[in-house]
């Protein structure tokens, strides 16, 4: 019977056979340990000479790193295994003999294996981080689903910049300037208006000359627009959203957790609600602390260090100055100098993880942003047609997929959290 890693326990007892690759193997004069992956998990094969043969033993101890094989066994129970079962082999059959792999058990640099990604993929922690990447993305679907949400896909290539910045990658579109989109959230906008509440998923490109461990020149973002929704009914989603996929990671991919070592009682206290300070009050605690921060400047990764550090949960930071965000960004209804926004902070040191506001929907005033911005409201006037015809307070927010998995693994760079990063200075493999 042919069956995969991850299923296998429901065939304690039982002869099986898996199609697997040897990540590694250990033997003695008389049993010989193959651990095996299959790429729903890992195993280990367990060959007894005096069972399989002299010939056959031998054959086995000389299978290389990476060789691809048809393993057949009877599984068993073994409390010990971390998956909980091993395969007491039978048979071995050689698919492809691998020769030199060059990831070997030994350490390397990291620059090694960003230039072998297309193979460190196949290690069991990338394994663990890319199952949960996945895991993160099904939770997703599933609470957006189950919220009333319509999936929408916004374009790639775009006429205009999502926030009216400057690092944008540009490319021609026949006789036109275009560019990679840096975000869907204006088209979102438009499809909020049309479906009521949405959302997307898909990469998003920023040309930041940037090389912190918490950036990526191509990432992934969700993006949800809300219609009939103010700024507080939409951090309430934010929360409980954040909630229900870390629940989800805790609930189906323990073995992965356990694989990257995560403190899971970290995790199991991400319930909303979560703590809210205001920009003011984020200003007046960093200062306390020592930190050279005037009234006005953004926050660096050190300053979301600092405010986290007081929090065991995501906490929000409220009312930005609206001189440090984007043009479609509400006002304070009882201040002019502030905007109805949020941006959600990890624990641990992992920066922000979403950004979300309510958005202006008074068409004056919005015309009134892209004058002080410099924008055209010639490659604008769809956007203020969204205020034009029907419009309705609105909300939304972006979560940085790739941010968000390396908190939840407690991945320290950004890097191993993608399958194949884009980085400042890495377009291979």
């Amino acid at each position: 019977m042919k069956t995969t890693i991850r299923t296998i326990g429901n065939h304690v007892g039982e002869e099986v056979t898996l199609g697997a690759w040897l990540s590694n193997k250990r033997s003695s004069g008389k049993i010989a340990f193959l651990q095996l992956r299959d790429g729903s998990g890992f195993i280990q094969g367990v060959v007894v000479k005096a069972e399989a043969g002299e010939e056959a033993f031998q054959k086995i101890k000389e299978l290389t790193q990476e060789s691809a094989l048809y393993v057949t066994g009877t599984v068993q129970k073994d409390d010990r295994a971390p998956s909980g079962y091993e395969l007491a082999v039978s048979s071995v059959d050689v698919i492809h003999e691998a020769v030199d792999y060059p990831i070997t058990p030994k350490e390397h640099g990291t620059e090694f294996l960003m230039d072998h990604r297309h193979l460190w993929l196949r290690s069991r922690r990338q394994h663990a981080i890319m199952t949960i990447r996945n895991e993160i993305i099904r939770a997703t679907y599933e609470f957006f689903n189950k919220e009333g949400f319509v999936k929408v896909d916004p374009p790639i290539l775009t006429g205009s910049s999502a926030e009216g910045t400057t690092n944008l990658f540009h490319t021609k579109y026949f006789d036109e300037d275009a560019y990679l989109s840096q975000s869907g959230q204006l088209y979102m906008e438009a499809a909020a208006m049309a479906l009521g509440r949405v959302f997307s998923f898909g990469p998003t490109f920023r040309a930041e000359k940037s090389k912190t461990r918490r950036h990526l020149i191509e990432f992934w973002m969700i993006e949800p627009e809300m219609a009939f929704v103010d700024h507080e009914e939409s951090l309430e989603i934010q929360e409980n959203y954040v909630s229900f996929v870390v629940q989800s990671v805790i609930d189906n991919c323990r073995l992965e957790l356990d694989a990257l070592e995560r403190d899971i009682t970290a995790l199991e206290k991400i319930k909303a609600p979560f703590a809210r300070i205001s920009y003011d009050d984020a200003i007046a605690f960093l200062q306390k602390e020592g930190y050279e921060i005037e009234w006005g400047e953004d926050f660096g990764a050190p300053h979301e260090t600092a405010i986290a550090e007081s929090f065991d949960k995501p906490v929000f930071i409220l009312n930005y100055p609206k001189d440090i965000k984007a043009f479609y960004m509400k006002p304070h209804p009882e201040r002019d100098d502030v905007v109805l926004c949020a941006d959600l902070i990890a624990p641990e040191g992992y920066g922000e993880i979403i950004g979300g506001s309510q958005r202006i929907d008074d068409e004056a005033l919005l015309a009134e942003r892209f004058k002080e911005h410099n924008l055209s409201e010639d490659a604008y006037q769809w956007y203020l047609d969204l205020r034009k015809y029907g419009s309705v307070p609105h909300s939304g927010f972006g979560l940085g997929l790739e941010r968000t998995v390396a908190w939840i693994t407690g991945t320290e760079h950004v890097r191993e959290t993608i399958p194949f990063p884009r980085l400042l200075n890495r377009l291979y493999p």
